[in-house]
């Protein structure tokens, strides 16, 4: 109730600057979600401006989903973004199927978008974004990236990068590229069901390898390269998608070793590397035949299409570059330009940070709403992988919690071969609060309580 906005020589409307001082104020930590804000009454008070400037701010916040407004409370900082509703099934009230970033409103998404995109308008304007650009970025796009990239991936360098709108075509440039129809590519048993899809688009066949709890094992991967003779090894080392496993060091070098002795290349899809920078990837051990993609769909927001692949060498980038012109022709330009400026000026990673925390508070509801429960999950995850008691048969499961308004994905979308786990996979960051996760998983734990079926597992 004590806050005041300081709204300096802003050269916008007042009320907008109230608004552009909320938002200052939540990404730097000044104000908290939940916390009650001044009455209109008292803020335009102690501002000297007239009522209706301070409403209008009010409901501009609110339709930013800066803040909410509670009947007989007042006006509060929001806890998360007013992210829009995907389109969803009828009935459904909660759709966790989607593993997407939470959007915290310390992130200060929709500020740091708008004050972006003023500032590349003000510096370069915003009309040159709009024409072609080169494949894959300028040398200066990839020289900021590298240098982002470094902390975590040494052997990152602007004429080993390209820059992709998205890892999904980063992928598929490579199949294309690096593949031929007929070849095998070895994953995990469960693996990325965007993966799947470009190998069933190029041709490509999947073979699982056998994991532990601690991920794929260095011995299964060796045999089946023997067996197989596959062209590469798809891994994604960090907080696996779905099974939440991250590779640590010990195993990340023995999966090197396995990977040069065998003479096939490393597709490493680093999405949620972000979120465990204790690790190197496994890339950085083998970089002579590795492909690293590192994505901001994950750790920032999807809708931004931004990934920056590292390659073996000048060569490997050029090839993957045609490739890039192929099937997409460049990355969105205006994008790139925006994600850059923040990697530049360290939005990024706050946007991470908060991001980060979001997660970590989630999985802490998430952990005492299954307590009893079988699943794994890391600590600052976007999802968890829960093991279905044996009464419950996955496909009888996911479509009984779907009456009950509730949407997950079970195994059978990520399996490789015919044996899926009886599993399902819960996306805790597609929620669009803590309040509907809550929900969600009241919903979730009554299910795994009910009786269930067992007229037929499939």
């Amino acid at each position: 109730m004590d806050w005041l906005p300081t709204l300096g020589d802003r050269p916008v409307p007042i009320y907008e600057a109230i608004v552009e001082a909320l938002s200052a104020d939540v990404a730097s930590g000044r104000l908290h979600r939940g916390e009650r804000l001044p009455t209109h009454r008292a803020l335009a008070r102690a501002l000297g401006v007239d009522l209706t400037t301070v409403t209008r701010a009010y409901s501009e916040a609110r339709r930013r989903g800066l803040t909410e407004a509670r009947v007989g409370q007042g006006t509060f900082v929001a806890e998360s973004l007013a992210r829009a509703p995907r389109a969803a099934a009828a009935g459904i009230d909660f759709d966790l199927s989607m593993n997407l970033p939470p959007e915290p409103v310390e992130a200060d998404l929709e500020g740091r978008i708008a004050r972006g995109l003023d500032g590349l308008r003000r510096d370069y304007g915003l009309t040159g974004f709009m024409s072609y650009q080169q494949a894959g970025g300028s040398e200066a796009d990839r020289g900021i990236a590298a240098d982002w990239l470094r902390k975590r991936v040494r052997t990152a360098a602007p004429d080993r990068l390209l820059i992709f709108p998205g890892t999904q075509t980063a992928l598929m440039a490579l199949l294309l590229s690096l593949t031929k129809p007929g070849d095998t590519v070895l994953t995990d048993r469960l693996t990325y069901p965007g993966f799947k899809a470009a190998a069933a688009a190029a041709g490509v066949r999947l073979i699982g390898v056998e994991s532990d709890g601690a991920g794929m094992l260095p011995a299964a991967l060796e045999e089946a390269c023997k067996r197989h003779k596959p062209k590469a090894v798809y891994l994604v080392s960090t907080i696996h998608n779905p099974t939440t496993v991250t590779l640590l060091p010990n195993r990340r070098e023995q999966l090197a070793a396995v990977i040069r002795k065998c003479d096939i290349l490393l597709f490493e899809d680093d999405a949620y590397g972000a979120f465990d920078t204790r690790l190197a990837p496994v890339a950085t051990l083998v970089p002579e035949r590795s492909y690293h993609a590192t994505t901001l769909s994950k750790c920032i927001a999807p809708g931004l299409r931004v990934s920056f692949m590292v390659t073996p060498d000048r060569a490997a980038a050029a090839l993957l570059a045609n490739a890039l012109r192929t099937v997409v022709q460049m990355p969105v330009p205006l994008m790139v330009a925006l994600t850059l400026r923040w990697l530049a000026d360290g939005s990024a990673d706050a946007v991470i940070a908060a991001i980060t925390a979001e997660a970590a508070a989630r999985q802490k509801i998430a952990a005492k709403a299954l307590i009893g429960q079988d699943y794994a999950a890391h600590p600052r995850g976007h999802h968890l992988w829960l093991r279905l008691p044996s009464a419950w048969s996955r496909l009888e499961f996911a479509a009984h919690v779907q009456r009950q308004g509730l949407a997950v994905v079970t195994s059978d979308s990520f399996t490789v071969d015919d044996a899926p786990e009886h599993a399902i996979r819960i996306a805790l960051g597609a929620a669009r609060s803590r309040a509907d996760l809550a929900g969600a998983l009241d919903v979730l734990s009554v299910a795994l309580k009910s009786p269930g079926s067992v007229s037929r597992i499939v």
